[in-house]
């Protein structure tokens, strides 16, 4: 299960973060994401990070987001700084994992909306 948090309504330039904590029979996490979906868009790659800590960015955030994980490696996290209104969009987290049974599974979170003001 993921659990995701952090969204609300900014204004241009400002800063907010992101986070998606992962629960349950997880032996081993491939990759963890994020991705957004704004209204009548489709739902896009923001930024990835693997197991080994190597990261992707989309080419519209490269700069202003960044990707990391906790100390315990079961949450993610996404600081977006000095953000605009195009970044307005529901935003969900992603977790590609091995699980315990040997099994790989793909998660999404329930999404968090972020709003921003021009």
């Amino acid at each position: 299960q993921l659990q995701a948090s952090g969204g609300g309504l900014v204004q241009a330039t400002g800063f907010l973060n992101l986070s998606c904590a992962a629960s349950g029979s997880i032996l081993r996490f491939n990759a963890m994401g994020w991705y957004r979906q704004a209204p009548g868009k489709q739902r896009e790659l923001v930024a990835t990070i693997t197991s080994g800590g190597n990261t992707n960015y989309a080419d519209s955030v490269k700069g202003r987001f960044t990707i990391s994980r906790g100390n315990a490696k079961k949450t993610v996290y996404l600081q977006m700084g000095n953000l605009k209104p195009e970044d307005t969009a529901v935003y969900y987290c992603n977790v590609d994992v091995i699980r315990t049974d040997l099994r790989r599974a793909n998660s999404w979170g329930q999404g968090t909306q972020v709003t921003v003001s021009s």
